[in-house]
């Protein structure tokens, strides 16, 4: 109960994001939208291809009972993350306040679409 109910509701009272007023729009301006993408998309290309390139280069072994489609989920999933995400965003609006909603708002986003889909996709390749 603590890891999957009482974590997630104190990070996201932490975070300290208001959703008074939250529309499609305010998603979609540039610094949420940037934020939710990078760590959509970010992320999981950078881990897919390290990856792809270790395992092909020799530096590492595939994992045993594992395949590409399940790699590829665990990449997705890690786009969740709150703290470092977070902090960065701080310390990239320092100086524009107005901005830190919008940071908020990407951040959480970003790791409610990355939980989504990760767990999807590792729910497709297990039962492959």
């Amino acid at each position: 109960y603590v890891a999957f109910i009482i974590m997630p509701i104190f990070a996201f009272a932490n975070a300290g994001v208001s959703l008074i007023g939250l529309s499609l729009s305010s998603l979609l301006s540039p610094v949420p939208l940037g934020i939710m993408l990078g760590l959509f998309f970010g992320k999981q290309i950078g881990v897919l291809l390290f990856s792809y390139v270790s395992v092909k280069l020799k530096f590492a072994d595939m994992p045993s009972n594992s395949n590409w489609l399940s790699i590829y989920g665990v990449s997705i999933l890690t786009g969740i993350g709150f703290t470092m995400s977070l902090f960065v965003g701080n310390l990239a609006f320092v100086e524009n306040v107005e901005y830190m909603d919008g940071v908020k708002i990407g951040v959480l986003s970003g790791s409610l679409l990355s939980t989504v889909f990760g767990y999807l996709l590792l729910l497709i390749s297990s039962k492959k």
